[in-house]
């Protein structure tokens, strides 16, 4: 008897120490399970702020650095003097020519803020006429092979001419200055409506326009519902490039046709000898063009999300 007690209690003196021993982790491996949760939860909020803020920062390093660079350079080229102002010069001049942009002492001598709005005016009455034209005239080239053949033979022709040679054409006809520079931004705005529609519209699987045939669409189906969706990113391109070189033609076009606008201020500018002006001016038209065309792009990626 005394053995079997030695060894019961022997064994039920185990029994605790083994049961302490398998129950007291428990709590703490419960614990660094919650701790392990948590933690991702906390780091998962704060990651899409931290990729948004490190993207943005990507994307604007470069050209900001760019921009120091070229300001830089014209600093370190100006800094002896000489006929070109310096960036101190030149920002000083912007101060006092910004803080009354919209002032109107008559025809001849208006703030540079009605100047920009007027060439926009221009060129936005030029660029809708030419979308007007070119885009349903490059649909019909694209679609009719004939109409096509006869058409581009002129286009070949014509498309490579300065616009500014069209400019005494409009002076001619119209016997005015402004349906003269609008003429202008027409006739240069259209080539790239015209070529990128009629190309958008040939490379169009015939395999689209052989169901359209079998279901015996209308002309009008085919063009609003088969053409139009495939073509409106070739389409978004030849309206980019049209904007661009418009704005990039009227500078040169109220250069020489004189009343209010941009490239007339700068012409102006430049007889009362005003550098600093011409160079802001220079800032202003590249501005108001990446602008342009940014509006554009964002557009165009709409507009072919939508179509998708």
């Amino acid at each position: 008897m005394s053995t079997t007690l030695t060894m019961h209690g022997d064994f039920s003196g185990k029994t605790p120490v083994d049961r302490e021993h398998t129950t007291q982790p428990a709590a703490p491996a419960k614990d660094t399970t919650m701790e392990k949760t948590a933690t991702p939860a906390v780091a998962s909020a704060g990651t899409p702020f931290a990729e948004i803020l490190g993207a943005a920062l990507r994307r604007a390093l470069p050209p900001v650095l760019g921009l120091l660079l070229l300001v830089g350079i014209w600093y370190v080229a100006t800094l002896k003097g000489g006929a070109i102002p310096g960036p101190v010069a030149v920002w000083d001049a912007a101060t006092v020519l910004f803080t009354d942009p919209f002032y109107n002492n008559g025809p001849n001598d208006q703030g540079i803020g009605w100047n920009v709005l007027s060439s926009l005016q221009r060129v936005g009455i030029g660029f809708g006429l030419a979308a007007l034209v070119g885009i349903p005239l490059g649909f019909m080239l694209g679609r009719f092979a004939f109409l096509a053949n006869m058409v581009n033979p002129l286009i070949s022709l014509l498309r490579p001419v300065s616009p500014l040679a069209w400019l005494p054409i409009g002076l001619l006809v119209f016997q005015k200055a402004d349906p003269a520079a609008t003429w202008t931004i027409f006739i240069c705005s259209i080539w790239p409506m015209i070529m990128n529609t009629a190309q958008g519209v040939q490379r169009v699987p015939q395999d689209y326009l052989n169901v359209a045939r079998v279901l015996d669409l209308s002309e009008w189906k085919i063009v609003t519902k088969i053409l139009f969706p495939a073509v409106l990113p070739y389409m978004l391109t030849g309206i980019r490039l049209s904007i661009g070189t418009a704005w990039l033609v009227i500078v040169a076009a109220e250069m020489l046709t004189g009343g209010v606008g941009i490239g007339f201020w700068v012409w102006d500018e430049w007889n009362n000898l005003k550098v600093e002006h011409i160079i802001i001016a220079i800032f202003i038209i590249g501005i108001v063009g990446l602008i342009l065309e940014q509006a554009l792009i964002l557009l165009a990626k709409k507009l072919t999300k939508e179509a998708a």
